[in-house]
C-alpha cells in the first residue's frame, strides 16, 4: 500500500537515504517548513504500465479484420 510519508526540511537532509527508498517503494514524500507543505516527492511514472493501459483501452475500440481485400463499395477516385 503506497504511504504519504512527512519529513520536515532538516529531517529530510538528516534521513535522505531513508525518503529515497521510500520512494523507490512506491511513496510519496511531503516536506514541511515549520510544519507548513512547501514541496512534495513522488516516483516517477511507469511508463510501462500506462502504455499497457492505452493499448487496453485501443483493444475495445480496435476493429480486427482484413483490410486488403475488396469491400464490395464502389467509390470514384479523382
Amino acid at each position: 500500500m503506497k504511504r504519504i510519508i512527512t519529513f520536515s526540511m532538516t529531517g529530510l537532509r538528516a534521513n535522505l537515504l531513508e525518503a529515497m527508498e521510500e520512494i523507490k517503494k512506491g511513496n510519496t514524500i511531503i516536506i514541511t517548513s515549520r510544519g507548513k507543505p512547501v514541496a512534495q516527492l513522488i516516483p516517477p511514472p511507469d511508463r510501462r504500465k500506462e502504455a499497457i493501459a492505452r493499448l487496453k483501452a485501443l483493444r475495445k475500440t480496435a476493429i480486427i479484420g482484413d483490410i486488403l481485400s475488396p469491400t464490395g463499395e464502389k467509390w470514384e477516385a479523382m
